[in-house]
């Protein structure tokens, strides 16, 4: 995984539900800090409501709520410049702080969607708000985690076809 993926994945997993209960790391100043140390993002906390917001447009996308042109407000203002090196044309996007962040995510984003399609998307289980990047060959991975949502949601099913094998007729 690149690191423009890392943080495009960090950044969408940002509202885990923890406990049954929908969270937001990225809520304040204190939290975005915590978050931004976390993963090693050179941003100020003070940009947190830059981010979110960006998230927020990146989460909708991905889960195909809106169309991709809604990002377009996160690359307002982005200037990229090419130059030539030893080993061909090579492009640097000119970007600092929170905006950084989010136009790297975006960046990782369009990689993702046009050389590995379908590969980002949202964690098959409904009671999480978590994304995965599938990396298997097959791209079948449902869930963000088989350890937690994988295996609970197959313990559900198990459960709910053991209990309808106890009412049903012998």
């Amino acid at each position: 995984m690149t690191a423009d993926e890392n943080t495009l994945l960090a950044l969408l997993n940002s509202t885990p539900v923890i406990a049954g209960t929908p969270t937001d790391e990225l809520a304040d100043e204190e939290s975005a800090r915590r978050w931004l140390r976390a993963h090693r993002i050179p941003a100020r906390a003070e940009d947190a409501a830059v981010l979110r917001e960006g998230r927020d447009l990146l989460q909708a996308v991905v889960r195909g709520d809106l169309p991709p042109r809604a990002l377009s407000p996160l690359l307002e203002g982005v200037v990229s410049r090419p130059s030539i090196t030893r080993d061909g044309l090579e492009w640097t996007v000119d970007r600092h702080g929170a905006r950084a962040v989010l136009v790297d995510a975006v960046i990782a984003w369009d990689d993702l969607r046009r050389h590995r399609p379908g590969r980002l998307r949202p964690c098959a289980n409904e009671e999480c708000a978590l994304f995965l990047i599938d990396r298997s060959k097959s791209n079948s991975a449902r869930w963000c985690s088989m350890a937690t949502c994988g295996n609970k949601l197959k313990a559900r099913r198990h459960y709910q076809r053991a209990r309808s094998d106890e009412g049903a007729p012998s």
